[in-house]
């Protein structure tokens, strides 16, 4: 058993890749709460030889492969990938970045765009013929959602859910249609410069914590697929580990 590890900024995600599929079994630690404590809470059950990390979190990277003691390989732009790389300071790619390009191209061929809706929004770009270009990064919407309460006396916290008007009645709705519709806007704009100086007709595939929400009112955004990082990360573990069958 082949186990995966997708490290993000907020949460770290675990799978068991089983001959290929990713299992049912899933596991998630918010990423300020690791240790080994939790790690053996949330994988003491399981069975794994080897395990395959995708960390922008260096400090929990190295947490984690101290913990496991069995061969870890971390995601880099050193990895055996089935992309290319055109981009002029490769070590700069997140592995995470990395993983999303890889399945893009694997799941929906190339040209792709994958947007990533996390702490931080990411755009990964491949180029038509399988090599990563580079991207976008901008504020993720719990940016602009939790900005709002954090820096006004009186704007409330609020939960990200599709407005019923575009014209607030109440303050809760009007920052409802600014985290939601307005952040739309933010990923319209990006996607269509992207797209004019991208060769070919690319997919456009979502993920990520908001995908679901945001993706519903972008026409422009074809797949959406919760599951594409982990997918990556499953597809550069077993070229890496030499898992063939």
């Amino acid at each position: 058993m082949h186990l995966l590890i997708d490290n993000s900024n907020t949460r770290t995600k675990f799978a068991l890749d089983d001959k290929g599929r990713l299992s049912e079994w899933r596991e998630i630690i918010p990423t300020a709460s690791l240790s080994e404590e939790t790690l053996t809470k949330a994988l003491g059950d399981q069975h794994f030889s080897h395990a395959t990390l995708c960390s922008v979190v260096p400090r929990a990277a190295e947490l984690m492969v101290d913990y496991l003691q069995i061969p870890v390989h971390r995601i880099s732009h050193l990895s055996d990938l089935p992309i290319k790389i055109d981009y002029p300071s490769p070590a700069q790619i997140g592995a995470d970045r990395l993983a999303n390009a890889a399945a893009a191209f694997l799941e929906f061929s190339a040209p792709a765009i994958v947007i990533d809706f996390g702490t931080a929004v990411t755009f990964d770009v491949v180029s038509e013929n399988g090599a990563y270009l580079g991207g976008v990064i901008a504020p993720g919407t719990a940016s602009l959602r939790d900005y709002l309460h954090t820096k006004t006396a009186l704007l409330p916290a609020i939960q990200l859910e599709e407005p019923s008007s575009a014209i607030g009645r109440s303050t809760e709705e009007a920052m409802q249609v600014g985290a939601v519709i307005g952040y739309r806007g933010l990923i319209r704009e990006i996607l269509n410069a992207v797209c004019s100086e991208l060769n070919g007709d690319p997919a456009i595939i979502a993920t990520g914590g908001d995908a679901a929400l945001i993706s519903a009112g972008l026409d422009a955004i074809q797949y959406l697929d919760q599951d594409l990082t982990m997918k990556g990360i499953q597809a550069i573990g077993r070229s890496n580990h030499k898992i063939s069958q």
